[in-house]
C-alpha cells in the first residue's frame, strides 16, 4: 500500500510558500503602516490638497506644467541663508503661501525665469504671499548677486544655499529632478503644487492661479 503522506521533499515548497506569503503579508502591513505615518499622510496638509484640487482647472497656458498635490505632503524645513549670511528656514515663512524656487546662474532656463519671478514678487508679495528664490551656486557667492543686480531684479529677496542641500532635500521626496524647480507651499508648509522647469510666473495664467490659491487673502492684490 502506498504511503499517502507527503514526502519531506514535497513538503519543502509548501513550507517555503507559506513563509513567503506570510512575509509578504507582514511587509504589506508594515508598508501600509508606513504610508499612514509618513510625510504623504500628514493630516495637517489635507487643506493643501483641497487647495490643489480647487486650482487644478486653472493650470493651463503658461502654468500647464504644474503638478498638483494629490496626497498630503509636509515639506522638509529647508535651510538656507539670506543676503546677510543669516540662517533662514522655510518655517520662517509660516502663515504665508510661498513659491519656493531653486535657481543657479549656470542654469540658462533659471536665468530666463528670474525676471518673471521678480515681477510676481512685485505684484503679489505681502503678508500672505512671498517668492523665496534660493540660489544654489556652489562656487563664487558674488556671481548670483551680480546677476540679480545687473538684471535689475530688485524685488526678490536674496537667499542662498552654497551646499545645494535644499535641492537634495527636495530630491529625496521626489520634488526636485532638475533645474529650475518650483514648489507652491501653503501657510502650514505643505505642498500645493510643483513644477520641474521654468514658468512665466508674471503671466495672467499664473496670476489667476496663484490668486485662487490665496483665496480671500488675494482680494486686495
Amino acid at each position: 500500500m502506498l504511503d499517502q503522506k507527503p514526502s519531506a521533499t514535497r513538503r519543502i515548497p509548501i513550507v517555503i510558500a507559506t513563509v513567503v506569503i506570510g512575509g509578504l503579508a507582514g511587509f504589506a502591513a508594515l508598508y501600509g503602516l508606513g504610508l499612514s505615518r509618513g510625510p504623504s499622510g500628514d493630516p495637517a496638509c489635507r487643506a493643501a490638497v483641497a487647495t490643489a484640487q480647487k486650482i487644478a482647472p486653472l493650470a493651463h497656458g503658461e502654468v500647464a506644467a504644474l503638478t498638483m498635490a494629490s496626497a498630503p505632503l509636509k515639506l522638509p524645513d529647508l535651510a538656507f541663508e539670506d543676503a546677510d549670511g543669516k540662517p533662514r528656514k522655510l518655517s520662517d515663512f509660516r502663515g504665508k503661501t510661498v513659491l519656493v524656487n531653486l535657481w543657479a546662474t549656470w542654469c540658462v532656463p533659471c536665468r530666463k525665469e528670474m525676471p518673471a519671478l521678480d515681477q510676481l514678487q512685485t505684484k503679489l508679495s505681502g503678508p500672505n504671499f512671498e517668492v523665496v528664490a534660493i540660489n544654489i551656486d556652489t562656487r563664487d557667492p558674488e556671481k548670483p548677486k551680480s546677476f540679480l543686480k545687473d538684471a535689475n531684479l530688485t524685488r526678490l529677496g536674496y537667499f542662498t544655499d552654497q551646499k545645494a542641500k535644499v535641492f537634495q532635500d527636495l530630491k529625496a521626496i521626489g520634488r526636485a529632478l532638475g533645474m529650475p524647480t518650483s514648489v507652491l507651499v501653503d501657510p502650514q508648509g505643505c505642498e500645493i503644487a510643483t513644477i520641474a522647469g521654468p514658468a512665466e510666473w508674471a503671466s495672467d495664467d499664473a496670476l489667476k492661479l496663484l490668486r485662487a490659491a490665496l483665496g480671500p487673502a488675494a482680494a486686495s492684490l
